[in-house]
């Protein structure tokens, strides 16, 4: 996890298998609509607000769509990235210089932090309710070199959270990690003081006693992706207030966007770029990827203030499907260690590494892709579903997406460490 731009002046821009369940609205004793995804709600039950028009629709769905094969990878030179604290920041993290995505799996009897029936996991995230006959991938802890992660507590994540929004902003796999979030936190909340709301395409879940909502918005691109004429869809590259608007007010920020810009060919989401105006067909995705962080970025810069927001960017999560060399089908415990192929990172964190040195705000990239990508042994794989025969691994394998409980646990312990 590093910290971008330390000494800041000014705040200015220099310059899948996608699961249908996981895109399901949650089934949860307590849910309510709202028009506004910050106003505290009260505990009442409605019908969830659907997508209004046929974009959120597109948008919503799209995701049901097979990931694509292409992977967009290139090596680059290892590097030891080093957590920098800005000033005003907690106690764990002020002054400590410690990698916290260095490190390894240790088998750890104490864990999950959460039971199973979590009630606010999507069908296609929860393994052991279709079938998964192993539990081990529950029980493994993330131990970083040369430090400890604090291990989290829920009632101490509260309250730094009272009075605060805080918003994970992606795709599924950022579903997929605040899906994790309110599991750790709803089990030391008393279930009338706890309420799932909706707005669209957005949910929160909201601790009434803290005053406190733990968001997601859905924008697996950040820019905006809309119908245009003659059915084409358009990925509008310099454009990204309708999605951006959601953001405003929240106090801690998680993005992800990377999954999609890998997409290609039938699987691709959009058919044409446009820029300035001007439609394109043909882009390299990953000169595309820097045009989208760089209006992001700008975005950022010029609508937020590091006083009152903080921002953190997650890197890539690892995939383990068959075209890029692994297979998650009964896989029952992590690798050791990874082959130099398996340690190539993903050309679009090295994108958005450069995005992020061109900003003046500071944003801290939290780097999950290598320890996730040990742990192929994580993914639903063919327990996406249920699964009722005696022959699973000819059921269609999910290696994208993350049980619950399991690896996002990690990612979110690594979060709570941030925001000590």
């Amino acid at each position: 996890m590093q910290s971008y731009n330390k000494t800041k002046t000014k705040h200015a821009f220099r310059d899948s298998s996608e699961d249908q369940s996981i895109l399901q609205p949650l089934k949860s004793p307590h849910i309510q609509t709202h028009s506004s995804s910050h106003a505290m709600p009260k505990a009442t039950m409605s019908k969830p607000t659907r997508p209004k028009t046929f974009l959120d629709m597109l948008i919503f769905f799209f995701s049901l769509i097979t990931v694509g094969s292409a992977q967009w990878m290139e090596e680059m030179n290892d590097e030891v990235d080093i957590i920098q604290s800005r000033s005003g920041q907690g106690s764990y993290m002020r002054g400590l210089r410690c990698d916290l995505s260095d490190g390894e799996w240790v088998h750890d009897r104490s864990y999950p932090l959460y039971r199973a029936g979590c009630p606010y996991i999507s069908s296609g995230l929860n393994c052991r309710r279709n079938g998964r006959p192993d539990s081990d991938y529950e029980k493994w802890r993330w131990r970083p070199h040369g430090c400890s992660m604090p291990r989290f507590n829920a009632l101490d994540f509260l309250e730094r959270l009272r009075r605060k929004r805080l918003m994970m902003v992606g795709d599924s796999i950022a579903r997929n990690q605040w899906e994790s979030l309110v599991c750790l936190v709803e089990g030391v909340i008393p279930s009338d003081r706890k309420v799932m709301s909706y707005n669209g395409t957005s949910m929160a879940f909201h601790a009434l006693d803290f005053e406190a909502s733990i968001e997601f918005d859905w924008a697996p691109l950040l820019v905006e992706l809309e119908q245009g004429p003659n059915t084409d869809r358009i990925l509008r590259l310099d454009s990204i207030e309708r999605n951006a608007k959601n953001w405003r007010g929240v106090d801690i920020l998680v993005f992800d966007s990377a999954h999609w810009w890998t997409h290609s060919g039938k699987w691709s989401s959009w058919d044409l770029y446009m820029e300035d105006g001007r439609l394109v067909r043909d882009m390299n995705p990953m000169v595309a990827y820097e045009k989208g962080l760089t209006t992001w970025a700008k975005w950022v810069s010029l609508n937020l203030n590091p006083t009152e927001t903080r921002i953190i960017f997650r890197s890539a999560s690892a995939r383990h499907n068959r075209d890029n060399g692994w297979q998650c089908y009964n896989q029952k415990e992590p690798l050791q260690y990874l082959g130099s192929n398996a340690r190539r990172i993903p050309v679009q964190t090295r994108v958005l590494k450069d995005v992020l040195n061109r900003m003046s705000f500071p944003v801290y990239l939290q780097e999950i892709t290598a320890m996730s990508s040990l742990r192929r042994d994580g993914h639903p794989s063919a327990y996406a579903e249920p699964v009722y025969d005696s022959d699973p691994g000819s059921h269609a394998s999910d290696c994208t997406h993350w049980c619950l409980p399991g690896v996002p646990d990690s990612w979110n312990e690594m979060l709570y460490a941030l925001l000590l």
